[in-house]
């Protein structure tokens, strides 16, 4: 059996982790090469608790989903609440008080008329759906053959078989999966005048082919936390409008007062035809995702033909403990200043970042919403920089050629000023070498 390499930051490996870690396959992980895996015992706040005892400051909201910290007792609170009644029952010819809770108040808060929503476990799984609906919403209307889907250079919607296929290829993750997903069209962004013409033309061509059109509003974010303007968006409505294509927006990432706003298509004042959500929906407590349809694309599926219908049903939809824990996240977006938090985190990061910019070996400072980044012209020691942040007292983990944090909604500045001068410090070093 194999057993991963000692890592020099654990003095005293806890027996579980010491027995499981040979058994524990890990995510974007060579097992054989990687030093065993942090362990941790307890999460709070914004801190990640080790067995040791150590405390780190989490910068990355365990995969951008603890919007409110850990263990907030507003959400803990709900969850035992509905553990007590109802862990689960499925939704098919069934319904229960959390779900219809939930899909109610998401309809209130989209944008337009986002009124009809599907839920599922993962974020994956939710663009996958989406995917699904628009071949189908075009099967419904008599077209047949529109099965394509236009996406973008730098995106990322996912690690299943048909989200890998709307994601850049070259990315690095699903370059090996070549003839096994289905070849979609890969675009630039209309970022400007040319690369607009350039798609207005391509989408003329071959809307025929077309389902829909998915990307990321804003930020592209496991593709390398590329931004783009609320203007790109409007674009992309205003070129799908003139095509009759479907709009796909991925805001997995994006939703939930990450970019700002919400929802990050509310600041180009532009709604998609279906969006997706997941990640922060639960404030980073349980699994769930969404997929959330307009009403012209929910009514291509109704009819007296059993055939229409939406042929689809993940075990765990609707999950009653998840959506508890989804409307409690929701109270606490309506009932504590989570947007002006962002603000200030955003303001913060533009301050105590930028001393990176000038930094040997750094291409660019960015931020956006609570997201910060420092670009590099290549990722020297990944391994190495990754335990320094440890070193530092900070969950910071950096990929491809970026160093980026998206901290909890609630940091407070004392905490925010650690990861980013973590991020300065260590930064420095490496281009020191």
């Amino acid at each position: 059996m194999s057993i991963p390499p000692p890592n020099p930051l654990i003095a005293d490996a806890p027996d579980w982790l010491v027995k499981g870690a040979p058994h524990l396959w890990l995510p974007y992980t060579q097992m054989q090469t990687t030093p065993m895996a942090l362990p941790v015992v307890k999460t709070d706040g914004v801190r990640l608790t080790l067995a040791d005892g150590r405390e780190l400051v989490d910068g990355i909201s365990s995969w951008w989903t603890a919007a409110h910290g850990y263990n907030h007792p507003h959400i803990r609170e709900a969850v035992t609440r509905q553990l007590e009644k109802m862990p689960h029952v499925m939704l098919g010819g069934l319904a229960h008080e959390p779900a219809c809770r939930l899909a109610t108040r998401l309809s209130e808060k989209l944008p337009g008329d986002l009124g009809h929503v599907f839920f599922s476990e993962s974020g994956s799984v939710s663009v996958e759906i989406a995917m699904k609906i628009a071949v189908q919403y075009w099967i419904n209307n008599g077209k047949r053959g529109r099965t394509r889907f236009v996406s973008f250079k730098g995106g990322y919607h996912g690690d299943t078989l048909a989200t890998m296929s709307v994601c850049d290829p070259d990315e690095g993750m699903h370059t090996l999966f070549k003839g096994a997903i289905a070849e979609q069209f890969l675009c630039e962004l209309p970022v400007d005048a040319e690369k607009t013409a350039a798609l207005d033309a391509f989408l003329g061509a071959h809307g025929h082919e077309i389902a829909a059109v998915v990307t990321e509003p804003l930020v592209q974010g496991a593709g390398g936390m590329r931004f783009h303007s609320p203007q790109t968006l409007k674009t992309l409505r205003a070129l799908c409008d003139k095509h009759g294509l479907l709009l796909i927006l991925d805001e997995i990432f994006t939703g939930f007062g990450r970019t700002g706003s919400m929802f990050a298509c509310e600041q180009a004042d532009i709604v998609p035809d279906i969006v997706t959500l997941s990640k922060a929906l639960t404030g980073g407590t349980m699994a769930l995702a969404a997929t959330v349809a307009r009403a012209p694309v929910f009514e291509a599926f109704l009819g007296e033909s059993a055939g229409k219908a939406l042929m689809h049903g993940p075990t765990y939809t609707g999950n009653p403990l998840a959506c508890a824990a989804a409307n409690a996240s929701l109270d606490l977006f309506e009932r504590e200043p989570r947007l002006e938090q962002a603000a200030a985190i955003s303001a913060q990061l533009e301050r105590e970042l930028e001393p990176a910019r000038g930094l040997p070996g750094v291409r660019d400072v960015r931020v956006k919403g609570a997201i910060g980044v420092i670009e590099l012209d290549k990722m020297g020691d990944l391994d190495a920089m990754k335990r320094r942040f440890v070193e530092e007292g900070v969950w910071i983990r950096p990929f491809g050629n970026i160093v980026y944090t998206t901290p909890p909604l609630v940091i407070e500045p004392g905490d925010l000023a650690r990861l980013t001068g973590a991020m300065v410090k260590i930064t420095a070093e490496m281009a020191r070498g």
